[in-house]
């Protein structure tokens, strides 16, 4: 299944973004008001909207990069955060991207892509992660769909999907899902 840039552009187009909270989760929110250092590369995959990029940038994170396969988002990103840098705006295909990253922030993501790519996903996760960085954010502890995103999937699976390329591998109930969510979420921490 190719989801392309035309596919995401015409679900912006559409209003078609269920998965759009108008927000930071409150998961992503909770880990991010625990870090301290600002210097931190940042980088947030498919990140849509931006919320967890504009949340960190008015936080002080000067070096947060979002990748996307359609601009369309991004606009409404820089009419609410005018001063993100647009360099740092990536419209391209995320298994294309390069760079070294001490953070990768995965929310929403990972369900959005066909599972036949998952097993690339890790590897290039793992490639981007700066010595000492790590892959942190939340995954679906449901099995949603199988023909269209977002898919879904469970610990066991996740577990024998990463644990080849991460051996500091972390899966845990989120204890503060929003409420559509709740019980259905899992925190990720990936580390090489």
């Amino acid at each position: 299944m190719m989801l392309d840039a035309a596919f995401w552009t015409g679900r912006y187009a559409a209003g078609e973004t269920g998965w759009d909270i108008g927000a930071v989760s409150t998961p992503m929110k909770a880990y991010v008001d625990q870090l301290a250092d600002k210097q931190l590369e940042i980088l947030i995959p498919g990140g849509g909207r931006s919320y967890e990029a504009e949340y960190l940038h008015r936080l002080g994170f000067g070096k947060v990069h979002v990748v996307d396969l359609s601009g369309e988002p991004f606009a409404d990103l820089l009419q609410r955060c005018p001063d993100f840098p647009r360099h740092h705006l990536h419209v391209a295909d995320f298994f294309n991207h390069a760079g070294r990253y001490d953070r990768i922030l995965e929310q929403t993501f990972f369900c959005a892509l066909d599972p036949k790519l998952r097993p690339n996903y890790v590897a290039h996760m793992h490639d981007l992660l700066a010595p000492g960085g790590k892959l942190v954010g939340v995954l679906f502890d449901d099995p949603l769909f199988t023909d269209h995103p977002p898919f879904g999937g469970n610990a066991e699976t996740y577990h024998q999907l990463f644990t080849p390329r991460f051996s500091k591998l972390k899966l845990e109930p989120c204890h503060n899902s929003i409420a559509p969510r709740a019980g259905r979420e899992l925190w990720l921490s990936a580390a090489h």
